[in-house]
């Protein structure tokens, strides 16, 4: 093996310089907000695919590249998480897609965990909603990087500026828009960059399934075409600069201010500059820190953690697919590695990089590349496999589930079919299960971030474990963590049950509702009930 002069080998070099290409992200957003048709732009603009799949809305949506599930395409959602790769001005970037929907599952937040930076995405006429804040949430407990951009600016919505202050107000990321729009939402123009000047007109293609035409204008031309709507942007402009939102690096990878930019993904416009912002500000892969904070680093030998496991993908084969982060070294095929948990050896004869119903045989990879590793039946989400010296990460946490129900075999003659099921879902990170000594295993209480997370618990258990199950709905919608001293009395208390979680153990206290929960812990304030990740009860209010 090769060394230089400063003692590192040729593979320890190969590697930092791979892992320095490398960007790896994921778009947050509230429902309906565009993620998928951004998506789609963005692969379009890094000419990853011929044409943008998700342009007509959700009427048209059985084209959407991202979305694979049959039950995806059947209701025009994204359920499940994929990766694509772009390679793009010399840089590979690894987009994560997180599912949108209202009904979204935990693996939407669980995605944040294998990724350096993120696009929050708004809707211009919406702003920050719901389900953003509980991602953002996510993002701020990892110090995590995020760039703004706002998109719809081609249809009525805010002022720019209000949506700013929304965003500082309500989530304390102070802006720093990177270019700044000329027409007011619904009548969007184009774009001007804060930093040169120049401005870039927005000419719509039909249907958006291509590139935007954009022609570019020096400012005394722009003035003449635009007139009254190029003065309220350069007003607005110095309005910024007095006030001091100008790009400050350290606070934006500190995670406490966001750059912004604005756009309409739906006809491709904006998306390139939001593309090269990403390329130039959104952090590569740095060294990890494991559970005893000891920091590995990427050119260190292979390592890496799984963030979804998700199976049978394939209709045709029975898998059960892994999906991992590389977090140091390189990754070749066929490796065999060791599962830190276990011990034992683990082999990669079947690896694969997976977007939408593509799947392609993957041979190398690197720190921030996701790969998927199939027939994965002794792995779970949160495992650590590594090469060379040990290494075990911490443990990816659990998040807040909203909705609960009460789980039973249709058919009492099928129960290890059930149980199996049960756990395998659980494993996956489909649904928590929660049991207590009261309702008894065979009637497990499975919780979910949505609803949606229900049928697909009931469609797997009929067509790949052959045993039905009907779920109970249960009352309540806010979970709490809690202890074995404040347990007994919780569980005693009007509108309050207490069950143990069963992957780690965690007694949780589901209650009724929000106001239910103040009155609790109004009356009882030294019972720990404790918020888990993204579960605030206040967003929307």
């Amino acid at each position: 093996m090769s060394v230089d002069t400063a003692g590192v080998t040729k593979q320890e070099s190969e590697v930092a310089h791979e892992a320095g290409r490398r960007r790896t992200f994921a778009v947050i957003s509230h429902p309906d907000a565009g993620k998928s048709t951004l998506t789609e732009a963005l692969a379009l603009h890094a000419a990853a695919i011929s044409s943008a799949g998700a342009v007509h809305g959700k009427g048209d949506r059985k084209g959407v590249t991202s979305d694979w599930m049959d039950m995806e395409q059947d209701r025009g959602i994204s359920i499940t998480s994929a990766a694509l790769r772009i390679d793009y001005d010399g840089r590979v970037l690894n987009l994560l897609d997180t599912p949108g929907h209202a009904d979204f599952s935990e693996d939407t937040y669980r995605v944040l965990s294998a990724v350096d930076c993120a696009i929050m995405l708004l809707d211009s006429a919406k702003g920050l909603e719901p389900q953003t804040l509980k991602l953002f949430d996510v993002c701020r407990a990892r110090k995590m990087p995020v760039i703004t951009f706002v998109n719809k600016w081609d249809r009525p919505g805010r002022e720019p500026l209000e949506l700013l202050d929304e965003i500082e107000q309500r989530i304390g990321l102070r802006p720093t828009p990177m270019n700044w729009p000329v027409g007011i939402a619904g009548d969007f123009r184009g774009l001007v960059d804060r930093t040169s000047g120049v401005y870039t007109k927005m000419t719509r293609t039909p249907g958006g399934a291509t590139k935007a035409v954009e022609e570019v204008l020096e400012p005394e031309r722009a003035a003449e075409v635009e007139l009254d709507a190029w003065v309220q942007a350069q007003e607005e402009i110095e309005l910024l600069e007095a006030l001091g939102a100008d790009f400050d690096p350290e606070s934006f990878m500190a995670g406490e201010s966001s750059p912004v930019l604005f756009g309409a993904a739906l006809s491709n416009f904006g998306v390139g500059q939001l593309l090269d912002t990403v390329v130039e500000l959104a952090p590569a892969p740095s060294a990890k820190l494991d559970a005893k904070d000891r920091p590995r680093r990427v050119e260190q030998p292979f390592s890496g953690q799984v963030f979804k496991m998700q199976a049978n993908m394939d209709k045709n084969h029975r898998d059960r697919m892994a999906f991992l982060r590389v977090s140091s070294g390189r990754f070749d095929r066929g490796m065999v590695l060791t599962h830190a948990s276990t011990g034992r050896p683990f082999a990669t004869k079947y690896t694969q990089a997976v977007f939408g119903s593509d799947r392609s045989t993957i041979d190398t990879a690197y720190p921030g590349d996701v790969i998927a590793l199939v027939n994965a039946q002794a792995l779970a989400v949160g495992d650590t496999l590594y090469d060379g010296p040990k290494v075990d990460f911490p443990p990816i946490p659990s998040f807040a589930p909203e909705h609960f129900v009460v789980a039973r075999a249709v058919d009492a003659g099928k129960y290890k079919q059930f149980q199996r099921g049960i756990a395998q879902l659980d494993a996956e990170g489909v649904v928590q299960v929660l049991t207590s000594d009261v309702r008894g295993e065979q009637a497990p209480v499975l919780a979910a971030v949505g609803p949606l997370q229900f049928d697909v618990v009931k469609h797997r258990m009929d067509q790949e474990f052959r045993s039905p199950v009907e779920a109970s709905p249960l009352d309540y919608s806010v979970a709490r963590r809690t202890d074995e001293e404040s347990a007994p009395v919780l569980h005693a208390l009007s509108g309050a049950e207490v069950l143990r979680r069963r992957t780690d153990g965690e007694l949780l206290v589901l209650v009724h509702n929000k106001w239910r929960l103040r009155v609790i812990e109004r009356d009882h304030p030294s019972l720990l009930m404790e918020p888990l990740l993204a579960g605030g009860v206040d967003e929307g209010e």
